[in-house]
């Protein structure tokens, strides 16, 4: 198929608007809470369905111009080679020729598919499917469907087995802009008609927050999962789902039955076990030897193999256990806080603002405690599954890890507990006259600078590596006790660190 005019497709022309939404998730007019945990620097930009026809237009308008070719041409090129411009041009200069012939762009004439006569491009006109009719059939056709009434309003291509639709053209048109190039993604929110353009070339995080307030990795179009990269995310994710971990689960909490080898999990209290039919064998579950002939197993014996690898099974479930349920639960806590946030905004600061007879934009501070709270969780849900990665023999590092884990934690907990315990004590009708509002503002705002500092020094920590405690021949030259090192690592941690009066 040869293409030509510019009748194909006219996404070049009309209103453009250039309002971009910069950093979005939470509008700026309406918070001051800004993120400073995540590592990305914001150089991103969310688009909106006139933002990305803008950028389609100049991308089809420098190919137009820089070859000299029509609109359509242009388009065809860009479709062809996945919407990269500076490719085309590569190409094009390089072997014109075959180019055309790849992409069917040709200068020989065209066949009318009415008259099936023989003209130049310039005597062509073109509908949005690209089947080609010369001028003066096309104008026929269109006159046509015009005098047959209302009908012309759906006027289609005259091709039989045609059934292109303009509009449906222009909406796949788009999608293949966004889903075929390589710098702009949609929003993965259900529903979102945003997309997000990412130009953050060399930045550690991909991080980036949607004008619909959801938030994303712009990589891997997961969670957003700072303070751990994509490859991690993956593997936890995969093992969340990997269905080996009920065969580590049956090696460590049951035992094999002497006799049919069958699994057993020990449901009484007493060591008197009796495998289930047919088979009915009667053992002792410490030892495994049959009750008829059974007598005290107390003497310690040697493990041997199939023991040895059911405790290790145990040791490697309860040390998966131990980081997923902490997973799962700042998850959930999240989810919660997000609610809590919602009906925070709807419903409970105007009763803050009524009874405190101040004004909302006065009573922002407790939106950013809230908003804190919910990036918090985020991020120390993702601690966890560095956690687990985190090689148990790089004692050093797993200890300021979890040092720095801790003390965010702790921070975070007592701020969670400011918003959701303590403000209502000043909401709803009946207010203690007793409570200073005054003094959980300050210590709300404190809570809130504080909770945010542990947390930036724990993901820059983890941004680095753990590189301040990296283990060297340097460091074990010196010989210094491990407890004073961490000692020192524990102070300079908490150099700088804002001091505040800490409630219950």
């Amino acid at each position: 198929m040869d293409y030509s005019d510019d009748d194909i497709i006219d996404i070049s022309s009309g209103e453009e608007e250039e309002d971009l939404y910069i950093d979005g998730g939470i509008e700026s007019d309406d918070y001051h809470f800004e993120d400073t945990i995540s590592r990305s620097e914001k150089s991103y930009v969310i688009l909106k369905e006139e933002d990305i026809l803008k950028h389609q237009r100049d991308d089809i308008e420098r190919v137009s111009t820089a070859l000299s070719l029509s609109h359509v041409e242009a388009t065809v090129l860009l479709l062809h080679f996945h919407w990269s411009a500076s490719k085309i041009e590569d190409e094009w200069f390089t072997d014109e020729e075959r180019i055309r012939k790849t992409v069917g762009i040709r200068e020989v004439n065209i066949h009318c598919g009415i008259c099936f006569e023989s003209y130049t491009r310039e005597e062509i006109a073109r509908v949005s499917c690209g089947h080609p009719y010369c001028n003066t059939c096309w104008t026929g056709y269109i006159t046509t469907k015009i005098e047959d009434g209302p009908g012309c309003l759906r006027v289609k291509c005259p091709e039989p087995s045609c059934s292109a639709d303009k509009e449906k053209y222009h909406r796949y048109l788009l999608r293949s802009y966004v889903e075929e190039g390589k710098k702009i993604k949609w929003c993965p929110s259900p529903g979102c008609e945003y997309a997000i353009e990412f130009g953050g070339s060399g930045s550690s995080s991909y991080d980036v927050s949607c004008l619909c307030s959801y938030r994303f990795c712009w990589n891997c179009c997961e969670d957003a999962h700072t303070p751990v990269d994509c490859e991690t995310v993956s593997k936890w994710l995969l093992k969340n789902k990997d269905e080996s971990e009920n065969t580590n689960w049956i090696l460590a909490k049951t035992k094999p039955c002497p006799k049919c080898k069958r699994p057993i999990e020990k449901n009484n209290g007493c060591n008197h076990m009796s495998c289930s039919a047919p088979c009915r064998h009667y053992f002792c579950w410490a030892c495994l030897q049959p009750l008829s002939s059974h007598q005290a197993c107390n003497a310690y014996k040697e493990d041997n193999e199939v023991e040895t690898k059911r405790k290790r099974a145990k040791d490697a479930i309860d040390r998966y256990t131990h980081y997923y349920e902490r997973w799962a639960f700042n998850q959930s806590s999240r989810l919660k806080a997000v609610s809590d946030l919602e009906k925070w905004q709807s419903v409970q600061l105007k009763e803050l603002s009524d009874n405190q007879s101040s004004p909302e934009s006065q009573l922002r501070f407790t939106v950013d405690a809230w908003l804190q709270i919910i990036e918090c969780r985020r991020v120390l849900k993702w601690t966890y599954a560095y956690g687990y990665y985190l090689l148990t023999q790089e004692r050093d590092k797993r200890e300021f890890f979890e040092y720095l884990q801790g003390e965010a934690e702790t921070g975070l907990e007592r701020l969670h507990h400011c918003a959701e315990e303590e403000l209502k004590q000043f909401i709803g009708k009946t207010v203690d006259p007793s409570k200073n509002f005054g003094e959980l503002r300050i210590k709300l705002i404190d809570l809130t600078v504080v909770t945010r500092t542990y947390f930036e020094n724990l993901v820059k920590a983890l941004d680095n590596g753990l590189a301040d405690v990296a283990y060297n021949e340097k460091s074990q030259s010196t010989q210094e006790p491990e407890s004073e090192s961490f000692t020192k690592r524990q102070k300079s941690v908490a150099n700088g660190r804002r001091s505040f009066k800490r409630g219950n």
